[in-house]
């Protein structure tokens, strides 16, 4: 790359991931940004020891954790992006630079299990009360904001369960009462959903999933809509002594590389998967929100531009031992707790079903694919082998 583009946004997304932080003129002719494996900094001007802009100690990041934050912002906007040991802490990190004691955080009943349980101990331990609501409430969250409420908290769709909440009007409703709005955007790698084109004021990515993509490394990152956002968010790191390892950030930055053709892959075939599997007879319903069967599909389509390769769908009733035999019986779906790398999972979820008011409810088992590289054919022939020992 000779020359720096003058005006990334103009670039089409494949060719942002593909020179974001190349400056191969400082980096002795490298195409890739260096691994700094580093704590000290050496200082030489006693003046830049205190009270400067300058960087003083590499838990600040590096050349290649610098490149990473530019490429997350290339891909989902922003002003600025903090890097987090994983998606948990990024979670962790977004409600912390916002929480406040006797403070109470609106979070979406469909949020991920771990940031449940962060809510119920961490935050409730230092009084902050978490009120959760339907993920289909709408602008009806108007109704909850209260002057305490001090963040509004959503993943859509949910990890689990896949309910597409309507964050424009959610975040109209909490923008009125100054209420700043989180938002998990990990299904969509900040690709298939833009958050500040609705609102959003942090958006969160657990960049273990797709922007890593092989399975082998842990990071999280907030995105902030503002300067001013980031500096709250860069704040709250350090004062909680987050940081990062070069190899790790080096290994994502390299992930996201080549996210964007294998995620165009994955959801394709993830979609292919979600309607052949609506056609099964041991299934009643897929958990797709590109599907028209999806009860939040209109959402869907008014606000995402894609949908990624994470899915559910539920089963007729049958017994545990035959629930068993078919997830044991799989050869190319490994059963795994995590989703958007290279490798195909599948997981069944109802013990993972935390729920306060709304219920789940379903006729039988609910089961989560992650689609991942192998191809099509070969994930549906293995999907029907499986489906084969519950019968019909």
């Amino acid at each position: 790359m000779a020359k720096k583009t003058s005006d990334p946004a103009s670039l089409k997304l494949e060719t942002r991931l593909a020179v974001a932080g190349r400056n191969p003129e400082r980096f002795d002719g490298a195409v890739n940004p260096p691994v700094h494996r580093a704590t000290t900094l050496v200082i030489p001007d006693a003046g830049d020891l205190y009270d400067t802009p300058k960087k003083t100690y590499a838990l600040e990041g590096m050349a290649i954790h610098e490149a990473l934050r530019e490429a997350l912002i290339g891909v989902e906007g922003g002003a600025g992006a903090t890097l987090a040991p994983s998606g948990l802490g990024a979670c962790t990190l977004a409600m912390l630079t916002v929480a406040k004691a006797g403070g109470e955080f609106l979070v979406t009943d469909s949020v991920y299990g771990p940031t449940r349980r962060f809510c119920e101990t961490m935050l409730k331990r230092i009084g902050v009360k978490t009120r959760y609501f339907d993920p289909r409430i709408g602008a009806d969250i108007a109704d909850m904001l209260a002057p305490n409420t001090c963040g509004v908290f959503l993943e859509s769709p949910g990890s689990l369960t896949f309910e597409i909440q309507d964050v424009p009007a959610i975040a109209a409703a909490a923008r009125a009462r100054n209420v700043p709005v989180l938002l998990d955007n990990t299904w969509s790698a900040g690709v298939y959903f833009k958050p500040f084109d609705h609102g959003v004021d942090l958006s969160i990515q657990a960049l273990t999933k797709y922007q890593m993509g092989h399975a082998d490394a842990f990071m999280g990152a907030v995105i902030s809509s503002t300067a001013e956002w980031e500096a709250r968010v860069r704040t709250a790191y350090k004062q909680l002594g987050l940081g990062v390892g070069p190899d790790d950030a080096y290994l994502v930055l390299r992930g996201m590389r080549t996210m964007a053709v294998r995620l165009e892959s994955q959801a394709r075939s993830a979609l292919a998967i979600a309607q052949w599997l609506e056609a099964q007879p041991q299934v009643i319903r897929a958990l797709h929100p590109a599907l028209p069967s999806h009860p939040d599909h209109t959402l869907w389509k008014r606000d995402f531009k894609g949908a990624s390769a994470c899915f559910g769908f539920v089963l007729k009733p049958t017994t545990p031992a035959r629930l068993k035999a078919m997830l044991e019986s799989y050869s190319l779906f490994s059963m795994g707790f995590s989703w958007g790398g290279f490798e195909s999972l599948v997981v069944p979820c109802d013990e993972n079903v935390h729920r306060t008011v709304t219920p789940w409810q379903a006729e039988g088992p609910l089961i989560r694919l992650s689609i991942g590289l192998e191809h099509v054919d070969d994930l549906t022939a293995d999907l029907a082998q499986g489906l084969s020992h519950l019968g019909e």
